[in-house]
This record gives structure tokens, sequence and C-alpha cells, in this order.
């Protein structure tokens, strides 16, 4: 082979070799770029998982937190404890014995002065030597009395109505029953107010409640009529209930507070609005602004209401006060389970505030100190800000949504007592305001034991009818009038109207 060749073949390996290595380095590059989108796909994939992993880990510490929470801690009602778990409760142990107290009145029966019926029971002759004693004037009289009820509870009264010819004019007149007999058989306001009184203030259902007054009494009473009777009752209280709201507008501590419930099949909410002498309620089918504007109380009220933050609230411009209680048992959570410190300081801080007022209260005096009440204020800030800095702010989402950034409980409860520290103190500057809501709480609460009996209300007017009749007797009950007495004047069209 010639040397010309030689480098012709020289040069063809050359090409070859290139054309190779060209072809190796289009492949590597494939690889690479391939390895590429496949690392990437794996942080997409990492990334993805990792997101889903924070939101599972978000929705099991959120589980979590909910089944710790109890009625202790949160605003659960101790029905809803659940897992036979003991629950704290929030009051500390008195050093006083179990019992009544000192001066407590009692209830003790006393002898009626003006028995309805007198038996005497003689001594004929001695027990000792067995002498004649019925003619010896007796020394003394030992005096027991038994309250029995008379075996016939119903008296029927019959009015009958004479029909006479007049000798002059040969016309026949008739005699005019009572306005408020119109049928030939009828039951009385009496009768009447105790059906009323069955279904409205003892929560009996209505079939109950006519088994109840045929068992006691004796006459039978359908449902129909009971029902009849409770609307007849709630349409003679319209004028109580105007006043009755009126006079609320115009007191100085008004307590508010609302519950859901069941009309006719769709949800409803029942709104309280009370002071310790008054009771108003209403069903709406709204909890907000809407139904507080058709209750028509808020509207002119500028004194201090006292509730549990609900936002609907604040758009009135008269004063507000914050439930500390609810405060309190949110604290109580964060401290138990969340171990922030700040959440156990401020809730002392509450508590001892509250000692410090029924202290105050207790030696006549009808406010704190300017100096003092400016300390506790001072304490108070101070906890706050040290609760923002033990407690940070959540990192931002990946993901930005619409709407207002997810918060923490306890950044959440730190804004409020932060922003609401006027209406949260508002017991330490006004001894009038109470530390928590509970009057509106403790008036609402029957109104879930009606609910617990019956389930529901089959329909608004009767709905409407409960609450109107409702806010009647729990007046008349704060104020010490008796009830099945006002009821029958109800029912007889002369309801008896609560001191407003």
């Amino acid at each position: 082979m010639t040397s010309e060749e030689e480098v012709i073949r020289l040069r063809q390996e050359n090409r070859a070799l290139r054309e190779r290595i060209q072809l190796l380095e289009e492949q590597l590059r494939v690889l690479s770029e391939q390895g590429q989108m496949q690392e990437e796909q794996a942080k997409k994939r990492q990334a993805v998982q990792e997101q889903e992993l924070g939101q599972l880990k978000e929705q099991v510490q959120g589980l979590e937190e909910r089944l710790k929470k109890d009625s202790h801690n949160s605003h659960l009602p101790p029905s809803s404890d659940r897992f036979h778990r003991q629950p704290k409760s929030l009051r500390k142990p008195s050093d006083k014995p179990a019992g009544g107290q000192k001066g407590h009145p009692g209830s003790t029966l006393m002898l009626s002065p003006t028995p309805d019926e007198v038996i005497v029971h003689g001594v004929e002759a001695c027990v000792h030597c067995h002498g004649e004693l019925r003619a010896v004037e007796s020394l003394q009289v030992e005096r027991r009395q038994v309250i029995d009820l008379p075996p016939k509870r119903v008296v029927v009264i019959e009015h009958q109505a004479e029909q006479k010819q007049c000798p002059v004019c040969q016309q026949i007149s008739t005699g005019a029953f009572p306005d408020d007999v119109r049928a030939a058989v009828q039951y009385s306001a009496a009768f009447g107010a105790v059906g009323v009184y069955l279904v409205q203030q003892q929560f009996l259902p209505y079939e109950r409640a006519c088994e109840v007054i045929q068992d006691l009494l004796g006459p039978t009473m359908s449902v129909g009529t009971l029902q009849a009777m409770v609307q007849r009752c709630a349409a003679a209280l319209e004028p109580v209930e105007a006043h009755l709201k009126a006079a609320l507008s115009r007191a100085a501590v008004l307590h508010q507070d609302e519950t859901g419930l069941y009309v006719a099949g769709k949800r409803s909410w029942l709104h309280v609005s009370a002071t310790d002498h008054l009771t108003h309620y209403q069903v709406h089918p709204k909890r907000g602004q809407q139904a507080l504007e058709a209750i028509a109380i808020l509207a002119s009220f500028e004194e201090v209401s006292v509730h549990d933050g609900w936002s609907s609230y604040w758009r009135y411009p008269c004063q507000h006060a914050l439930c500390n209680v609810h405060h309190l048992r949110e604290l109580t959570f964060l401290h138990e389970e969340q171990h922030l410190a700040w959440a156990e300081e401020m809730k002392t801080l509450l508590l001892d505030g509250k000692a410090a007022v029924e202290e105050a209260r207790a030696a006549g005096r009808a406010q704190l100190h300017p100096l003092e009440l400016a300390d506790w204020q001072e304490q108070y800030e101070q906890l706050l800000e040290e609760g923002y800095l033990t407690t940070p702010p959540d990192p931002p989402p990946q993901a930005q949504k619409r709407g207002r950034r997810k918060q923490s409980p306890a950044r959440n409860l730190l804004d409020r007592l932060c922003t609401h520290q006027e209406a949260v103190l508002a017991f330490l500057t006004n001894f009038a305001v109470p530390f928590d809501n509970s009057q509106a709480e403790r008036d609402i609460r029957m109104v879930k034991v009606q609910q617990k009996v019956s389930g529901c209300f089959r329909s608004l007017p009767g709905a409407q009818a409960f609450c109107r009749i409702r806010s009647y007797l729990s007046t008349l009950r704060k104020q010490g009038v008796p009830v099945l007495l006002a009821l029958e004047q109800a029912l007889s069209g002369h309801p008896v109207f609560p001191a407003f």
C-alpha cells in the first residue's frame, strides 16, 4: 500500500471516528436532557408530595386539636364531651363546706293560719288509769297539718241565660252571658293556662301535655285545642312584647347571644336579649345584621352590649363588652395543649382582675383607682406583646389564595384580645359590666332544653308563639310574679305587664 493510499485510509478512519464521536455526543446530550427533565419532574413530584404532606399534617393537627377540646377549654357544651373525659372546671375550689350555707333562707313548710278543714282528735279516756275524760276541758292542742288535694279538682260552672216575655209589649228579652263565655261547652282561662304552662314553661310535647291534663284534672283536651290556646295567648302578649323590647333598648347593660335551631325543617336562629330582670327571644332565618335589624333593639341602644364577639354586633355604635369566660377556655386550651406560657399568664391576669373588682365592690367602691386600673392595663398589654413575640405567624402558603390569610388559633385570639382590648377589660372600667355573658347563656339554655325534648318547631307561627310566651314567662320569673296566674290573665285578654 502506497503512502497516498495510507493517507486516504487514515483520513477515512478519522472521518468515521469523528462521525462516531458526534453521534456519541448527540446521544450524550439527549441523555443529559432526559436526565434533566427527569430530575425536574422528580423535583416537581417531590414539591407536590411535600405540599400534600404539609396539608395532611395540618389536617392531622387540626383533628388532634378538635379531639382535645371539650367544655373546659372551648365553647363546646358539657353534653359534647367525648371518650368519658372528665373536664376540669374553670372555678377555683372553695373552702366552704358542702351543702346549705349559713344564712340560707331554706324552704321549710310552715303551718297555715287558716286551714280549710280542721279535724279534732279528742281524748276520751286516760291512757294511764282509763278514767273518763270526755267532759274534761283540753289544756293544750298540738297542731299538725297535711297539704292535700281535693278529690274533685275541676269545677264545672253552668251559665244560664233566662228568657222572659214582657207583659206590656209581648217581646222576649234574654239574659246576657259574660263576654268570655262564647260556646256551649268550653275551657276556662285558668284551665287553658295549665296547658300553656305545661308546653311553654315545662317543655312538654303537646300530646304528653294533654295526657297530663287528663290524668291530673280529668277532662280531655285535644292537641288542636291546646295549640289554639297557645296562639291565643301569644296574640294577647303582643303589646307586652313591644314594651319589653323598648325597655331592653334602654337598659344599662344588655346581654345578647344566639343559637341555632330548626323550624319546619330549615336552619334558623334564636336570638336572646336579656338583663337580670327582662328577657326577649326572637326566631329569625338569619344570624347576622338582618336578624338584629328585624329585632330592632340594638338600633336605638346606646349603653353596653355584652356578647361573644359575633361580627354583626360590632356594626352598632353602642359600647361593647366581651365574654371573658370564652377567653378563659381558649387560653386554657393554648396552655394545656400547646404549652404557651403567655396564655396561662393572661388567664391568671383576667381572673385576678375579676377578683379585684369583686373585692372593690364588696368594700363599697364604685370603681378602681385610676393608678390601679392603669397597672392592670399595662400588664395586659405586656402579655399581649409577649404573646406576639413567642407566637409568630405561620409562614406564607406556597399557593396564594384569595381572602384573608389563615392563622393559628393562638394568633387569632391574640388579634382579638388586642383589637378589642377595651371590650375585654370593660369589667375593670365599669363595675356594672359583668365579667362574662352568663346571663344570656342561662336564658338561652332553656331553649336548648326545649330543642332536646321536641327536636324542632314544626311551623314558624309555633316558633314565634313560643318565643313571645317564653319571653313573658322568663321575665315574670325573674321578677317573682306567679306565672300560672299571669297566663290566666293573658288568656282572659288582660295580660300582666312586668315592671319595665
